[in-house]
């Protein structure tokens, strides 16, 4: 439907104030924590950290939870709604009613920018995350919806961000920049500051997107949110799971002499670097990532490390990719992905639709599980510590010292 007659933001700020979570909703919601907090945890000693000490707690954790690309994406706006929304409701102690508020009018925000903005270079987690963070805060403070929406135009000068920072330390200052922007608009939006609530439409309009596209209809977050399984771009979620599902236990990389991949233009979106050098560029390296489910029995942390990436069995498997792109698609999973490993024996050859973690294929209890555990290899943590009441408390000690587990009760939303 069309939020023209009221203005987006205020149409925006009224469904997320009357919003009133189902079952479905919070299950959502509790998987998105359970996962976000999970994959901050697992940054901990990530250098980025020490860097975004300066941020405010929300940044800071949206950092951490997005620096290894390994969090969560809600695919038809092309946005990591959880990395922006999960710590802005933790850090304003809004629980997930305000995380399923600010998530929603981020994917509905991000869907109505559309393919086209992502595909020119924004990055849509940034630019619509900005606003959706400041209705989490906003929600979470209890602003009425005329404060939402408020706080929503304040934070429209933060929307900003672009793909050309993917593969550097500056995608994830990106998001962190965005969730203390959502944090610090809802503050002045609390103290009184006033705006102009067709800044939003205005701003949509340059961004590329329609305000008329804006739909309210559907669940909190319409279409769920994928999960990875991989920690790496969700781009390549499709293909590593392509490659590996038609490998026998073992293939010899030494016998591998040609390995082709056909997949529309579009999926291939974020996918910059093609030579890469280090962990970081890794995770946005079709080429790399054929290496990588090659050689490697789990596609985990370890094949995503500086080490990894520069193994001269990968570096040599890199070399003999080679990528046929048709033209089209609209989103990261358009039509499907065609693979084929050349080896001396024969060729292995296999296509994927949905991989596993998506929408069309949600994680099993068990690969949420391995993942989480995976996350927190080495804390003395379980999935258990992780509750909206005591995340919060989680994160800061994560972020100052070494872990030690602690009993929270979990609080009614």
């Amino acid at each position: 439907m069309s939020s023209a007659s009221s203005g987006v933001a205020q149409a925006l700020a009224e469904w997320a104030v009357a919003l009133a979570p189902t079952e479905e909703d919070l299950t959502l919601a509790h998987r998105s924590l359970l996962d976000t907090v999970a994959v901050g945890i697992a940054a901990r000693e990530h250098h980025i950290l020490a860097v975004a000490a300066t941020l405010g707690d929300a940044g800071r954790w949206a950092v951490a939870c997005h620096v290894i690309d390994f969090d969560d994406l809600h695919m038809p706006s092309t946005t990591h709604v959880s990395t922006v929304c999960v710590p802005v409701a933790l850090a304003t102690d809004g629980g997930q009613r305000a995380y399923l508020a600010g998530a929603g009018v981020m994917a509905r925000l991000g869907t109505a920018l559309g393919w086209g903005h992502y595909s020119r270079g924004w990055h849509a987690t940034t630019t619509a995350g900005a606003l959706g963070a400041a209705v989490v805060a906003a929600v979470g403070r209890g602003l009425d919806a005329d404060g939402v929406a408020t706080a929503m135009a304040l934070a429209v000068p933060a929307a900003g961000g672009v793909q050309r920072a993917f593969g550097t330390d500056a995608k994830a200052l990106q998001v962190g920049y965005a969730a203390d922007a959502g944090v610090r608009a809802a503050e002045l939006a609390a103290a009184g500051a006033t705006a102009d609530l067709t800044a939003v439409e205005a701003w949509m309009s340059l961004a590329g997107g329609s305000p008329d596209a804006v739909d309210l209809s559907g669940p909190a977050v319409p279409g769920g949110l994928a999960i990875k399984i991989y920690p790496a771009c969700y781009a390549l979620q499709r293909p590593i799971s392509a490659v590996t599902s038609v490998l026998p236990a073992r293939v010899d990389p030494e016998v591998v002499h040609r390995i082709t991949v056909r997949t529309p233009a579009a999926t291939v979106q974020p996918l910059i670097h093609h030579r890469p050098q280090d962990g970081l560029q890794g995770k946005f390296s079709l080429e790399y990532a054929m290496a990588a489910a090659i050689l490697d029995d789990h596609q985990g942390f370890a094949s995503f490390s500086d080490a990894a990436v520069r193994r001269p069995q990968a570096q040599r498997l890199i070399d003999l990719v080679d990528v046929h792109l048709d033209e089209g698609g609209d989103w990261l999973l358009s039509g499907q992905v065609e693979v084929a490993v050349h080896t001396d024996g024969g060729v292995l050859q296999g296509r994927l639709r949905f991989p596993p973690g998506s929408p069309q294929r949600p994680p099993t209890p068990e690969e949420l599980g391995r993942k989480v555990a995976d996350c927190l290899a080495g804390t003395g943590l379980d999935a258990s510590a992780i509750t909206w009441a005591g995340s919060a408390d989680l994160l800061r000690r994560t972020l100052t010292g070494p872990l030690t587990p602690i009993v929270t009760t979990e609080r009614t939303p």
